[in-house]
C-alpha cells in the first residue's frame, strides 16, 4: 500500500512540475512577444507620435524654437530646395544607375507639407579656422517624388518614391574664419550619418514588381546614392571670393587588398555548387567598384587576386565586399557581405583577416551562415613620414603589397626614382619545413590514420608530400621542401592533409596561406589551424631567401 500511495504522489509531483514549467515557457514566450511587439511600435514612431507621448518641456526650448520655426518656413523650404535637390542629386543617380536602366531622371520633385525636425545639435571641436556643427535630423514626410526611367529595352516607366522616412546627423562645416561679415568664408555640408532610410516604390498606375529587377536595381541605386553623399563626401558653397579648393575631397591614402579565398558559402544552386565571385569597393561609384573573377561549382573558392582602391578619410571610410552567384545570363545572387573599417588597420601593417558575411549591414538580425571571406589588406597614408617605411611607390606599377619591398632595388626612399626601372618582381627560394600535426580526426577502422601532406604552390604549381605516418593522430615528419617561387607576392602556399588508404587517399583538411610574412619576416615558426577539422593543426617553419629581380 505504501508502495502505491508514493508510486501515485511522485506521479502526481513529476505531472505538476512539467505542466508548471511548460506554464512558464508559456508566459515567458508571451512577454517575449509582447516585448518584441512594443519594440517594433517604438520602432515605427514618427516625430509626431513621439510629441504626443512627450510634452514640450522635454524638449530644449531653443529646440523646440527652431523647430517651430521650421515648420512656419517648410514651404519656401520646399520651393528653395527641391531645385537644388534636383540638380545635386540626378548626377549622383546617373553615377549609381543600374546597367538595366538608360536613363534616370526628376520629373516631379518636391518636398511635401510635413517638416523636417531637428532632435539634437551639437558642436564639435575642430581646427582654429573652422566651426563644425553636427545637426541630428528626423523626417517621416509626404514628398512628391516621381523619376523617369528607361530600360535598356525601351520601356519608360514614371515610378514613384512614397513613404519616406529618414533619420540621419547633417555635418556643417563653416571655413576659413575671416575678419569679414559673415566672419566665415564657406560652408560644407554633408551628411555625417545615416541612421536609417526606408521608403516604398511604386509604378505610377502600376505595379512596380511587373517588371523583374527594375525594383530591386532602383532601390540599390538610390541607396547607393545617398551612402556615397555621406561623410566624407562633401558639397560646398563659397560665402565670400576666394579659392576654397583645399577643402575638397581628396585622397590621403592608398589601400591594397589581397582576396584570398573563403569559405562555406552559401550554396544558390539547386544542381551542382554555386559559382562566387566578389565586389569590393570603399565608395560604390561605378568606376571605383573592383570585381574578382568567378569560380565555378565551388563553395570554398581560391581566387588570390590583388586590387588598389583610393582613400579619402582613413577615420571614417570602409571596405565594403559583396559575394554573388554567377547565373550567367541572369541577374547574379547576393550570397552574402561584410565590412571592414579602415580605422580599424594600422598604417604600413599587413593586416590578414576573415570577414564573415552577413544579409545585412545596417540590421543584423539574419542568424545563417552564410561563410567567411579571407583578405589581406595593407593601408599606407600618402604623406607617410620617413620613420614609417613607405610601400607606395609610384614609380613602381605594381600593387602596392609588392610595393613594401621597393629597397630591395632602391635603399635612398627620397631620390627619384629612374626613368629605366621596371617592374620588381620579389623572387626567392621558399622553405617548408613540416613539422608535426595535432589532434587531427581518426578516419581509420580502429580510431587511428595514416597522414601526409601534401603542399602545392598555387601559381606555379609546383608540389611536394611528406612521407605517411602510420597509425597516429599527431604525426611528426620534421621534413624540408624547397620551392623556387618566380613571384612572391601573388604566390600561394596550399598544404592539404591526407589520410593514406590501400586503395587511394582522404582528405582530412587544409591550410592555405599567402608569401608575405615570410618575405617580411625572412623566417618563422608557426602553428596553423587546419580547415576542415573540429581542433587539427598544422606545426611549420617557413624560411624565405630573397632575390629580387627586374622585370624588363
Amino acid at each position: 500500500m505504501g508502495f502505491f500511495v508514493g508510486y501515485v504522489l511522485g506521479f502526481a509531483l513529476g505531472m505538476g512540475l512539467i505542466v508548471g514549467f511548460a506554464r512558464f515557457q508559456n508566459i515567458r514566450s508571451k512577454h517575449r512577444t509582447d516585448l518584441a511587439q512594443v519594440i517594433a511600435a517604438f520602432a515605427r514612431m514618427t516625430v509626431q507620435d513621439l510629441r504626443k507621448l512627450f510634452p514640450d518641456q522635454s524638449y530644449p526650448a531653443w529646440l523646440t524654437w527652431l523647430n517651430h520655426h521650421l515648420d512656419k518656413i517648410w514651404p519656401y523650404v520646399d520651393q528653395a530646395a527641391s531645385e537644388i535637390i534636383r540638380n545635386a542629386v540626378e548626377p549622383i543617380l546617373e553615377q549609381y544607375r543600374s546597367s538595366i536602366m538608360s536613363s534616370l531622371k526628376f520629373s516631379k520633385l518636391t518636398l511635401g507639407t510635413v517638416a523636417a525636425q531637428f532632435t539634437g545639435v551639437s558642436i564639435i571641436e575642430g581646427d582654429s579656422d573652422e566651426i563644425i556643427m553636427e545637426l541630428e535630423l528626423q523626417w517621416d514626410g509626404n514628398p512628391n517624388i516621381v523619376l523617369d526611367i528607361k530600360t535598356t529595352l525601351g520601356v519608360a516607366l514614371p515610378i514613384q518614391v512614397k513613404n519616406i522616412g529618414f533619420t540621419g546627423v547633417f555635418r556643417l562645416i563653416f571655413k576659413p574664419l575671416v575678419d569679414e561679415f559673415p566672419c566665415f568664408g564657406a560652408i560644407c555640408y554633408s551628411l555625417r550619418q545615416k541612421k536609417s532610410l526606408d521608403f516604398t516604390l511604386k509604378v505610377v498606375g502600376g505595379d512596380v514588381s511587373s517588371i523583374p529587377g527594375i525594383s530591386d536595381a532602383l532601390e540599390e541605386t538610390i541607396r547607393n546614392a545617398v551612402d556615397d553623399f555621406t561623410w566624407p563626401v562633401r558639397q560646398i558653397i563659397p560665402i565670400l571670393p576666394g579659392d576654397y579648393s583645399y577643402l575638397e575631397l581628396k585622397p590621403v591614402g592608398t589601400l591594397e587588398v589581397k582576396l584570398i579565398e573563403a569559405k562555406e558559402l552559401t550554396n544558390k544552386d539547386i544542381v551542382g555548387k554555386s559559382d562566387p565571385f566578389v565586389e569590393l569597393f570603399i565608395r560604390p561609384l561605378r568606376d571605383r567598384i573592383q570585381t574578382s573573377k568567378t569560380i565555378n561549382n565551388q563553395t570554398n573558392p581560391i581566387w588570390n587576386e590583388h586590387f588598389e582602391f583610393v582613400v579619402e578619410d582613413f577615420s571614417t571610410q570602409h571596405l565594403t565586399i559583396r559575394v554573388y552567384d554567377n547565373e550567367g545570363i541572369q541577374t547574379s545572387e547576393f550570397i552574402g557581405c561584410a565590412q571592414l573599417p579602415l580605422a580599424e588597420l594600422e598604417p604600413g601593417k599587413v593586416k590578414d583577416v576573415w570577414l564573415k558575411l552577413v544579409k545585412d549591414l545596417d540590421i543584423q538580425r539574419d542568424q545563417k551562415n552564410r561563410g567567411k571571406v579571407h583578405l589581406e589588406i595593407l593601408y599606407y597614408p600618402l604623406n607617410a613620414e620617413n620613420e614609417l617605411y613607405n610601400p607606395f611607390d609610384p614609380d613602381f606599377r605594381l600593387t602596392l603589397v609588392e610595393k613594401a619591398f621597393k629597397h630591395a632595388t632602391d635603399t635612398d626612399p627620397l631620390k627619384p626614382a629612374s626613368p629605366m626601372k621596371r617592374d620588381v618582381i620579389i623572387r626567392g627560394v621558399l622553405s617548408v619545413t613540416v613539422i608535426s600535426a595535432e589532434n587531427l580526426p581518426a578516419t581509420d577502422l580502429f580510431g587511428k590514420s595514416d597522414p601526409f601532406v601534401e603542399l602545392t604552390m598555387k601559381k606555379s604549381e609546383q608540389k611536394n608530400k611528406t612521407r605517411v605516418v602510420t597509425d597516429t593522430l599527431n604525426p611528426e615528419w620534421n621534413q624540408t621542401f624547397e620551392f623556387v617561387v618566380e613571384d612572391g607576392l601573388h604566390e600561394l602556399l596550399i598544404l592539404e592533409v591526407y589520410d593514406h588508404d590501400t586503395f587511394g587517399k582522404e582528405n582530412m583538411g587544409r591550410c592555405i596561406m599567402t608569401l608575405t610574412r615570410a618575405i617580411l619576416e625572412q623566417e618563422f615558426r608557426d602553428s596553423f589551424p587546419i580547415d576542415g577539422t573540429e581542433s587539427g593543426r598544422l606545426n611549420l617553419r617557413l624560411k624565405w631567401t630573397p632575390q629580387t629581380i627586374i622585370r624588363d
